[in-house]
Formats: C-alpha cells, structure tokens, sequence
C-alpha cells in the first residue's frame, strides 16, 4: 500500500484522488517528505500552466451560456422513486489509482481547455501544451533528485518526450545559468538552459527523449551555455 501510494502524486496535486484514498495519502505525506516536495512542485507547474495559458473568453461564450441556461430546466422533473442497488465492492487499489491518473490528466487538460477558446498560436503556450501532455501522459514516468534544491524529470516514452522540472537551486553567480544534461551511454549531451521563471523557480525544459540515457544533470555554467559539463553537477536525477 505504501509503495503504491508514492506514485499517487501528480493525480492528488489536481484534486483527483478519491476521498478515502486522499485521506490516506494525507497521512502519508506527513511522513514522507519526498512525496511533500513532489505535490508542491506539481501543483505550482498545474499552476502556471493555466495562468500563462488564460485569456478572456469571447462575448459570444457568454451570450451562448445565458442563452442556454433560458432553455435548460431548473428544476428535475418528477418521478417514482427508484431503489438504488447496493453498492458495488471497492475496486482494488490499482483500479482506483488508474482512475486517479485519468482524472488527473483530464484536470490539467481540462484547464488548459477552458483558459483558452481559440487555437494558440503563441511558441510559449505551445511549449506548455506539450508540458502538460507529457505529465499527464499515460505511461509518465517521474524521478526526483536528492540534493539541495529540486529537480524532478518527467519522461513518457509513447511520446518520446521528457520535462524536466527544478526550483529552489542554489543561488548563481554572476554571469552563470544552469545547463540541463543527458547522460549515457552515448556520452553526455545538452538539453538545454534553465531559465529563471520567478523567484525560486525555472520554467519546465522539454526535450525530445533520447535513447540509452539513464541520469539528467544539472551544472552551473557561462551564461551562454557549454559544449561539455565544466564543473561537476550540482543536480543529478537517475533515472533507472
């Protein structure tokens, strides 16, 4: 029960865990602080991505409601009582926490849904859009690193994707950024900069997932980025 409880943290951080399996996984994160970080950082990415993808819905959304709510019954209309069969058994916890991830990948999509009316055309809310399919994917899969700071890594390989995510990093030195590393057996290769995305914070680096690596890293080099690590890794994530 526990160990399938950790895998529990992206669905609980939507609010899409049922009422009794919550319950329990409030107990738990009380004792497991891995799990605590992980449900914040969850919730802060669900976060931004709804604010970066909000707009005002057009006039016309709001005559069609108006209009639909004069044509839609206020109230039931009457009928016989029905007897209601007893309620079925609890399903098994798997069952449930495959229901727990739907729920939570329909909550995130259903917000960037509901923020934004028309198609975006924007390269950032494309980059969040593919963020979010990522970690509401079916098969997503999450390592988190153990040093000071945060850093968590997303892969989902039906989609060839991974995400990684990282805040509260030790504080740069002037002229320096963080650079997001592949490592494997092919070599080490870079993902990308970390760009700073509030106080604490970076915004997600998605990246196509290349074969063969098992551990993302994290260095502080120039700001313009590095060929090859200079300095040892400040993060490492491993993710066998």
């Amino acid at each position: 029960m526990t160990a399938e409880l950790h895998i529990l943290t992206g669905a609980y951080a939507v609010n899409a865990v049922p009422e009794e399996e919550a319950e329990a996984f409030k107990r738990h994160l009380r004792g497991c602080p891995a799990c605590a970080q992980e449900v914040r950082e969850f919730q802060e990415t669900a976060a931004r991505l709804g604010s970066a993808l909000a707009a005002v819905p057009p006039p016309r959304l709001r005559n069609a409601t108006l209009a639909q709510v004069a044509r839609t019954r206020q109230w039931p209309p009457l009928v016989a009582a029905v007897r209601r069969p007893r309620a079925a058994k609890k399903p098994p916890i798997r069952v449930a926490l495959w229901g727990a991830a739907a729920a939570a990948a329909g909550a995130l999509v259903f917000g960037l849904v509901t923020t934004n009316t028309e198609p975006g055309t924007d390269p950032a809310q494309r980059q969040l859009a593919s963020v979010n399919s990522v970690l509401t994917a079916p098969d997503a899969s999450t390592a988190k690193g153990a040093e000071p700071g945060t850093a968590t890594v997303v892969t989902s390989r039906s989609q060839g994707k991974i995400v990684v995510l990282a805040g509260d990093l030790p504080p740069l030195a002037p002229g320096k950024a963080y650079q997001v590393w592949f490592i494997g057996k092919s070599g080490v290769h870079s993902a990308g900069m970390l760009a700073d995305d509030g106080p604490h914070r970076t915004r997600p680096v998605l990246a196509d997932l290349p074969g063969g690596i098992d551990r993302v890293g994290i260095t502080a080099e120039p700001a313009g980025g590095s060929p090859a690590p200079t300095v040892p890794a400040v993060v490492m994530v491993n993710l066998a």
